[in-house]
């Protein structure tokens, strides 16, 4: 999916201006698909800190040579279907945050009320398809998502998000003062023989926060009008498939079973099951009388939980991590 992401952002932009932000298991083989791309420009986290730091980091790395260039962030777990579509939106976004110290998010019209997406409300209207932000919220729950879809006007935070580099950098300054100056010191030492050691030194004192609470939620704060947030309708096909309920959907649109079960086995049998998602690709599956349940097996792991509660296995991440069995699948 990598390789998707920049393929379909590569006639907005030379190679040499990618950047990826990754961790060091998988940054031999994102340098591998991505032959094109200079390896310095793939950065592998010395430890997980989350999406502000990360981009963050980009953020003053940009600032040191090009402080007006505008920075987007864009997620590889995210499948579009019109392409064209996505560029010419992001060609909207740049126009807007390259015209003053303005964030602009892409958001999605939600079509279900889903709790594992953040949301934002767009306020008022501010030129052409761009809203003032109002405010965002974090996954809500079921009762408050239906009042959200309901409303009209509240939109998925996609996630993808453009700035100026100065912008952020400044954001970040204000926002996480603590945190901003070490980002600096990190940028400040890149294509140096000292980038290495100071990357792997400094990083860990970062605090693990995203974007969304570090920068966002704060600015937000502020209030619509002095924010300079802003909210872009992005209707191109989106699909995130950092969960198993969206994996399911997009899996699911492609095929005509009216049972919507999703199932990677080595054979199957199904009776009274319905919007199931089964990956056991090396067993024979039968599923019978279950509805809306996810099974995912790996060689050391079983996951059994429901669609509805899928967003809570980053729950069992952190159970993971608590008790150091990270190498579990």
């Amino acid at each position: 999916m990598i390789q998707q992401t920049v393929k379909r952002l590569a006639p907005l932009a030379p190679a040499r201006r990618f950047w990826i932000i990754t961790n060091h298991d998988l940054r031999p083989a994102i340098a591998k698909q991505l032959p094109k791309l200079d390896k310095q420009q793939i950065l592998a986290e010395p430890v997980g800190r989350n999406t502000a730091p990360a981009i963050g980091l980009a953020a003053f790395l940009l600032l040191r040579t090009n402080p007006e260039a505008v920075l987007g962030l864009f997620p590889s777990d995210h499948v579009i279907a019109n392409e064209a579509g996505y560029r010419e939106t992001i060609g909207k976004g740049i126009a807007l945050a390259a015209a003053g110290e303005n964030i602009v998010v892409m958001g999605i019209q939600p079509n279900r009320p889903e709790t594992g997406y953040g949301y934002i409300e767009a306020g008022t209207m501010f030129e052409g398809d761009a809203s003032h932000v109002r405010r965002f919220t974090e996954k809500p729950d079921a009762a408050l998502a239906s009042q959200f879809l309901a409303a009209g006007n509240y939109y998925w935070n996609s996630g993808m998000f453009l700035w100026s580099a100065a912008t952020l950098a400044n954001a970040l300054r204000e926002h996480l003062p603590k945190i901003a100056p070490i980002l600096e010191e990190i940028a400040a030492a890149f294509g140096t023989r000292k980038f290495v050691n100071t990357f792997r030194r400094l990083y860990p004192k970062c605090e693990n926060i995203s974007i969304d609470y570090a920068v966002l939620e704060p600015r937000s704060a502020k209030g619509e009008q002095a924010s300079n947030i802003f909210c872009l309708p992005a209707d191109f096909g989106w699909n995130d498939l950092g969960s198993w309920t969206a994996l399911h959907e997009h899996h699911s649109a492609k095929t005509p079973a009216e049972d919507r079960n999703v199932i990677t086995s080595a054979g199957s049998f199904t009776l009274n099951a319905r919007g199931n998602y089964i990956h056991a690709p090396d067993k024979f599956v039968a599923a019978v009388g279950v509805e809306d349940i996810v099974v995912v097996e790996t060689d050391d792991a079983l996951l059994i939980t429901t669609r509805e509660r899928a967003q809570d296995v980053g729950k069992v991440v952190k159970y993971l991590d608590d008790k150091k069995l990270a190498k579990l699948t």
